[in-house]
């Protein structure tokens, strides 16, 4: 839900042709990476302390990189050049490739049951965000992927642990690499609204939204967690319909009742652990 709203406000905060008085790209991309490392220090103050291995660090280190850093800074950059509806095409392809890798890594198994599921939930997906007017972006399309490979370190330490330490890396490249247009920003220039669009970035879709992934990594396969990117499109036509500039007929509904049925059958295919614990009743 966090997501779905993500790319439409995302849109309203950067400097274009329609919105001269936003903030160029490089200053949101730091104050998300920033703003989102100094939240999650703060939380972990009240929590106990965990230590972390220095070779953990290392795996945290680089995914940090292809999860947060590099992430961010495109996906921010590319929102600039082109529209939300492009960006959440793009997205729909991240379940694919999560069931991919979640199998070439952790072994776990491709069942007709989570394969009809996400690729009816892909459908889904697309038919809504084309026949829509506006759509959604996805603003961590690349972290799914790379928390599934160090899925073994996310699960070993706490979510703000893990968090505190991947945006710690973060913040530091992204204030050395994009200091000049930082201080290049007229802050007095900017509107109220533009000040509050980027609190909801770094508070809601970086802070709360990062907290809540390797949380669903604790408890849940990596294909599930990645299945709810397709319920994003329906939150951003949801919230268009709401605010007026878009309308919801019966092929959105059809669309949106696909993305819930595939959301639903990945969760109710079996996992490696399930499927090994079968074969030995059966063997019995």
């Amino acid at each position: 839900v966090i997501w779905g709203l993500n790319s439409p406000i995302c849109k309203t905060v950067l400097l274009s042709p329609e919105n001269p008085e936003g903030l160029n790209h490089f200053a949101l991309t730091v104050y998300r990476l920033v703003g989102a490392f100094l939240l999650f220090w703060l939380a972990s103050a009240f929590l106990p302390r965990e230590r972390v291995a220095r070779r953990d660090i290392a795996l945290l280190l680089l995914a940090s990189v292809f999860g947060i850093q590099l992430n961010q800074m495109l996906f921010l950059w590319g929102l600039s050049l082109t529209s939300p509806i492009d960006t959440s095409i793009i997205a729909t392809v991240v379940p694919v490739l999560t069931m991919v890798l979640a199998t070439l890594f952790l072994r776990e198994p491709i069942t007709w049951l989570k394969a009809g599921g996400v690729f009816l939930g892909c459908a889904g997906a697309l038919i809504l965000i084309l026949v829509s007017q506006h759509g959604t972006g996805h603003s961590s399309s690349v972290m799914g992927d790379v928390l599934c490979i160090v899925r073994n370190v996310i699960v070993r330490y706490s979510p703000v642990t893990t968090m505190k330490w991947m945006f710690l890396f973060a913040a530091i490249v992204a204030v050395v690499i994009y200091y000049r247009p930082l201080t290049a920003v007229d802050y007095a220039g900017l509107a109220p609204r533009t000040w509050a669009g980027i609190g909801y970035v770094v508070v809601c879709s970086t802070f709360l939204s990062y907290l809540m992934v390797p949380i669903g990594q604790h408890h849940l396969r990596p294909t599930v967690v990645s299945m709810y990117n397709y319920v994003q499109p329906v939150v951003a036509v949801l919230f268009t319909v709401a605010i007026g500039l878009d309308t919801f007929g019966f092929t959105k509904a059809g669309a949106a009742l696909c993305v819930f049925a595939g959301v639903w059958l990945v969760t109710k295919s079996k996992s490696r652990a399930q499927l090994d614990a079968d074969r030995l009743k059966g063997g019995n």
